[in-house]
């Protein structure tokens, strides 16, 4: 699986607790689509973000699918949150790329130190990678709660919601630009931003 540019990627999907335990069938081939339409872009991102080429971060895409292909038999949810989980693969996915980039002749770990140690402090310096991971997360899961809203409202409701939260047009401009009232305009704006809180809520839980 490839993934397609950031510009033009797949919808953003809601990871359900039965998706994951679904991901144990290597069979299920339709799942397995699902799991990496929702997440490669969370994993790509941070992959960038990191300093990684636009080939390398590609590259760990891959391989974090791969290695929880390779390993979703062994995950537990009670033993810790898909987050997390997918956290650490991502982690030493992105570790590969930077150690592949050091020369063949560098020095192993000193003795007492750890691979992981050794592997990670090639992370560029100033770059916390869990940080950055949890605000592509919330990012991730308001895009994902933000379809579900969009999928389950009238089309101009979610119009009007998108052009004054999302783009953050001025109330009047919205009105006057989709032909409404200015209350229909905070009605809908009410309404919807409550739908959006319960669904990120819910996404939130889930994860």
């Amino acid at each position: 699986m490839k993934a397609s540019t950031p510009a033009t990627g797949p919808r953003l999907l809601a990871t359900r607790r039965s998706l994951v335990e679904r991901l144990k069938n290597w069979e299920d081939q339709q799942h397995w689509q699902e799991f990496f339409e929702t997440y490669w872009r969370l994993i790509y991102g941070v992959a960038r973000q990191s300093g990684l080429t636009d080939a390398e971060a590609q590259d760990v895409v891959q391989e974090t699918v791969i290695t929880v292909a390779k390993n979703i038999t062994k995950y537990e949810r009670d033993a810790g949150s898909f987050k997390g989980w997918l956290l650490h693969i991502t982690r030493w996915r992105i570790a590969d790329q930077f150690r592949k980039r050091a020369p063949a002749t560098a020095q192993s770990p000193t003795r007492g130190g750890s691979r992981e140690t050794a592997t990670i402090e090639r992370v560029p310096d100033g770059f916390d990678l869990r940080t950055t991971w949890d605000a592509e997360w919330h990012q991730h899961v308001f895009q994902a709660a933000l379809l579900r809203v969009k999928r389950r409202v009238d089309a101009k409701h979610y119009q009007i919601f998108d052009c004054l939260v999302v783009k953050q047009w001025p109330a009047a401009r919205v009105a006057d630009s989709l032909s409404v009232s200015l209350a229909q305009v905070y009605i809908v704006k009410h309404r919807l931003s409550a739908q959006l809180k319960k669904e990120v809520a819910i996404l939130e839980k889930q994860h």
